[in-house]
């Protein structure tokens, strides 16, 4: 899909905005929420916006939620905090909302894909509801999930944007170095946690899930916060271990 090198929009009226890539994150001036990987920039300000709401329909519909009409709102609707339903993070910004429902959406969560492939072929699904614990936090709470073919590897949709969130702050914002390592390893041995998963099973399964957790990792990555790279591949190699 082709996207105008230059654009106007209304919340930041004065400039135009270019298209461009980086590698460094940023914060969304839009949602709110962070970054990386094409966005929309005024070359005169500090202003930036993720890609998809830069060039957010005024209305959409959403597969998981079909009796919903999402209007896009660039602040968020009423008085009370409100908590976009495929992340849970907090409404800040930018958001779709369906007055009917109550339900809010990102810009960004609503244009997740719903099927993510790898190189391989191999298929992750989003799911509404996890049908299994998340890899990253053991839980089964609300919000989006990502889920392997093979249903051995769960993992939330806020997880991955919270971890990456947390070690970009460590690397760019001068805090303190130990935090990029700690949180490299907060999560639990994904390999341990499929080897315990496929207990009893043939050693080739195993390696099997091992190789498609490990690309999942990248290609959710990919699919929620921008391009990956070198630096998100240092942040989620903590997922895996040797």
């Amino acid at each position: 899909m082709k996207f105008d090198k230059e654009i106007s929009h209304p919340i930041h009226p004065h400039h135009k905005l270019k298209l461009e890539y980086t590698e460094i994150p940023f914060n969304c001036d839009g949602c709110k929420e962070a970054g990386i990987g094409l966005k929309y920039k005024c070359l005169r300000c500090e202003f930036d916006l993720h890609k998809a709401c830069a060039v957010a329909r005024p209305r959409i519909t959403h597969p998981f939620y079909n009796k919903c009409d999402f209007q896009l709102h660039y602040t968020p609707p009423g008085g009370a905090r409100r908590r976009c339903d495929a992340c849970r993070n907090e409404v800040l910004g930018f958001v779709y909302h369906c007055r009917r429902c109550d339900f809010d959406l990102h810009p960004c969560c609503a244009n997740l894909p719903q099927v993510l492939q790898d190189d391989d072929g191999r298929a992750f699904y989003l799911c509404l509801k996890l049908s299994g614990a998340c890899h990253c936090c053991g839980g089964k709470g609300p919000g989006w999930s990502y889920r392997s073919d093979c249903r051995a590897y769960n993992l939330h949709v806020s997880c991955v944007k919270e971890l990456l969130v947390e070690s970009w702050q460590a690397m760019y914002l001068n805090v303190d170095k130990n935090k990029v390592r700690e949180i490299q390893t907060r999560i639990p041995s994904l390999k341990g946690t499929l080897q315990n998963h496929h207990h009893g099973g043939r050693g080739g399964k195993v390696r099997k899930c091992c190789e498609i957790a490990g690309g999942a990792v990248r290609i959710i990555v990919s699919a929620i916060l921008g391009d990956p790279t070198a630096l998100i591949g240092a942040v989620v190699g903590g997922f895996m271990s040797k």
